[in-house]
């Protein structure tokens, strides 16, 4: 029989087209998915020829927060990256953080796209911080039926009534004495006149009302804005600024920019998940109770080891809450008082203090919950319910938690050396023996939770008495007879000790 033998070198290189055959389609799906990779990261690099046209509108509604700061950074950041048009900002807003204000001016002066605020629609205001805003982008504009001003900023407290507060014809000449106004009140004064000053004088706006606005917390309407050069125009919505801001040169940090708007298509950004998530947290009862959770949740897991769930929640929840406390402006003080009164709380769940420091935990909670956030700003007070509330919350935790503990200090011990206190027994030998000593003790054995242990007792007992254990010494046990005792010995089955003695 003919055997024959393929080289290794042959057998191999036959195989290798096949093997190569086999992987060239994958080869080409993981080419084209590399391709088509690099041409969409291409595209999303290149501005969009058609965005190059777009009119960005940012709405802002409410209070100027946090929230809506990084709405509108990241809002100028894409305008800037798709080289849009302009970007519109649709102001209604009382007022909000003096720090959310200078993050959202700061974006608007380093723009090199035109920014237009437009305090719209009719009804709408720009107070306080919006008054600002408006000074700060390239475009100023209102509708009909709109207003702007009361810029003073607002106290610790409440503060006082400014110079000149309440009355709009007193000249910003002619200030009143601030005889009771304090030191702090007046340095914040000036430097948000010096700001809003230099922002008009910027922008070419009128800076004696604009001061006005900050030291007399004077208000305008849209038709006496226009009027005192301190808005650039009045527009019903955002078609008709654009119409009307068509062909107008402005100043950009890019440099000058002819603005073409007439026909630009219009593209309103909505709030995503961030802006969303973030809005919440930072409301200040949430970040409050989201502290309180927090607090709570790691106390559970930290009492009751294995539960996993509160924990994890509570370091969530914790986290959550002092990342929002970091965007707020809050008193440290209020800060420590909440932790201060929450580590009592938790604290009155173990020591025996009969309510003392759970007491003092509640009043300290609340003191620095009304603490806590510094600043009068609309919206940014914590309400007393809401403060009443956690308080209230905390107190039947701790109330639950305190009931378990004293059950389980009253609970009996199940293990060690003192779980043999109070445990029943049975005697089992033929008669307990009296000890060779002047004490009137008998020694023997008994059986007591299944083992056999030597006991002593005062007086002699059958076997089969059942017995109690009140103390032990060593490897012995004091033994005392359950009620009714059990008869003693006879005397042939335990002789006494003085029978012992006289033999």
């Amino acid at each position: 029989m003919e055997t024959r033998h393929s080289p290794l070198g042959a057998r191999a290189s036959g195989r290798v087209p096949h093997a190569r055959r086999a992987w060239a389609p994958v080869a080409r799906l993981v080419g084209a998915a590399l391709l088509l990779a690099g041409l969409a990261s291409l595209a999303a690099a290149l501005p969009d020829a058609a965005a190059a046209n777009e009119a960005i509108v940012i709405r802002v509604s409410g209070a100027i927060s946090p929230a809506s700061a990084d709405f509108i950074t990241r809002g100028l950041t894409r305008a800037a990256h798709q080289e849009a048009a302009l970007v519109v900002i649709e102001l209604d807003t009382p007022g909000g953080l003096d720090t959310s204000m200078r993050q959202i001016i700061k974006a608007i002066l380093a723009s090199p796209v035109p920014v237009a605020a437009f305090v719209a629609p009719s009804g709408a205001r720009a107070a306080s911080a919006g008054t600002y805003i408006v000074y700060a982008a390239h475009i100023a504009a209102m509708a009909p039926g709109t207003n702007l001003g009361a810029a003073t900023p607002i106290e610790i407290g409440g503060g006082g009534r400014t110079p000149g507060s309440g009355d709009a014809t007193e000249k910003a000449s002619e200030p009143r004495a601030s005889d009771t106004q304090s030191t702090e009140a007046r340095k914040r004064i000036g430097d948000a006149s010096a700001y809003i000053r230099s922002l008009a004088q910027m922008r070419g706006r009128n800076p004696a009302w604009a001061e006005r606005a900050v030291r007399e917390a004077v208000s305008l309407p849209a038709n006496e804005a226009l009027e005192q050069h301190v808005i650039d125009l009045m527009a019903s919505d955002t078609a008709e600024l654009l119409r009307k801001l068509d062909g107008r040169r402005v100043e950009t940090a890019a440099g000058a920019r002819q603005l073409a708007t007439a026909h630009a298509p219009i593209v309103t950004l909505e709030p995503d998940w961030r802006t969303r998530a973030l809005a919440v947290i930072t409301d200040p009862n949430v970040a409050l109770i989201l502290l309180t959770i927090g607090v709570y949740g790691l106390f559970f897991e930290f009492a009751n080891p294995g539960f996993v769930l509160p924990g994890v929640a509570g370091a969530i929840s914790l986290l959550l809450g002092l990342f929002a406390l970091q965007l707020l402006p809050i008193s440290y003080t209020g800060l420590a008082l909440i932790f201060l009164g929450l580590a009592f709380l938790v604290a009155e769940a173990f020591l025996p203090t009969f309510g003392s420091l759970g007491f003092g935990g509640i009043v300290a909670f609340a003191a620095g919950a009304v603490m806590l956030i510094d600043t009068d700003v609309p919206g940014y007070g914590i309400p007393w319910p809401v403060i009443a509330a956690l308080a209230t919350t905390g107190l039947v935790l701790v109330l639950f938690v305190s009931r378990f503990a004293m059950q389980a200090r009253l609970r009996p011990v199940v293990t060690g050396a003192q779980a043999l206190i109070g445990s029943t027994g049975e005697i089992i030998d033929q008669g307990l023996q009296a000890q060779e000593d002047a004490a009137p003790e008998m020694t023997g054995w008994a059986r007591v939770q299944g083992e056999r242990w030597r006991v002593r007792c005062a007086q002699p007992l059958a076997p089969g008495c059942r017995v109690r254990v009140t103390a032990r010494s060593g490897l012995t046990l004091t033994v005392a007879p359950l009620d009714p005792p059990c008869p003693a010995h006879s005397p042939e089955q335990a002789p006494s000790a003085n029978e012992r003695r006289t033999s």
